[in-house]
């Protein structure tokens, strides 16, 4: 259910912005003096690491990621694990999706302040960020069920 939500989320988000309103890239909406509502085309992965790397490449290192997470999620017995996983997977696929379909990924997020640029991202990427903390939340031992205490 995550996974659709997260997948199905940042489809419409992008389909909205780019297929009905025709955004291309290089839009900006000011909304704060912190906050800008943009279209930006990541063609590398966070922060635009590897964006050299061949399209082909890119999309086998990112195939071969989904699906190790996918078989982590199918083998998981923590809610929390696999709630985490199901974000993490959901957004992978959406943003996979844009790199068949557009050669790069949107982002329209962008948080600023004064001069420094944060990182901008979409609804996928939020997805991700949330399935990342529900994982270390399971790895503080968070959501885990603890075992009963000896009798003694």
């Amino acid at each position: 259910m995550l996974l659709a939500l997260a997948l199905f989320a940042d489809r419409l988000h992008k389909h909205v912005q780019i297929e009905v309103l025709g955004w291309r890239g290089g839009e900006i909406v000011p909304v704060t003096g912190f906050f800008d509502y943009v279209l930006v085309w990541n063609t590398g992965v966070s922060y635009g690491l590897f964006g050299d790397l061949p399209l082909w490449l890119l999309g086998l290192v990112i195939a071969a990621a989904t699906i190790a997470l996918a078989i982590w999620w199918w083998r998981s017995t923590q809610t929390l694990v696999r709630a985490g996983l199901a974000l993490c997977i959901g957004g992978a696929l959406s943003n996979a999706v844009d790199r068949l379909l557009y050669g790069a990924v949107a982002d329209f997020f962008h948080f600023h302040w004064q001069a420094y640029s944060f990182y901008i991202f979409n609804i996928a990427d939020t997805a991700i960020t949330f399935g990342v903390l529900l994982l270390v939340l399971d790895i503080l031992g968070i959501g885990r069920d603890r075992p009963a205490p000896d009798a003694a």
